[in-house]
């Protein structure tokens, strides 16, 4: 094989790897950040001073942590669209 045709080669395969990706990101739900849900190590993101992101949540439904969850949902299970104070247990809202 010459040194062109791997290069071709090369870059088919990133393009379609590219447009394979692309098009299953498309078809993933919307998601939306949900404080006060996650239980002490499975948030996904930010949970306060002093600590990193995912997983370091250090109580269950700490008010300063968030986990994604599915776009409308988070209100109605409990949580909020923004940080707030406290670790208190979701109550659900239907």
């Amino acid at each position: 094989m010459t040194t062109r045709t791997a290069t071709f080669a090369a870059l088919a395969a990133a393009l379609a790897a590219t447009v394979a990706s692309t098009a299953a990101h498309a078809d993933a739900p919307k998601q939306e950040k949900c404080f006060g849900v996650a239980m002490a190590g499975k948030n996904d993101c930010k949970a306060g001073a002093g600590t990193s992101c995912a997983g370091t949540s250090t109580v269950n439904y700490q008010g300063n942590a968030w986990k994604f969850v599915k776009a409308g949902t988070c209100v109605a299970m409990g949580g909020t669209l923004s940080e707030h104070a406290g670790n208190a247990a979701p109550a659900k809202k239907s």
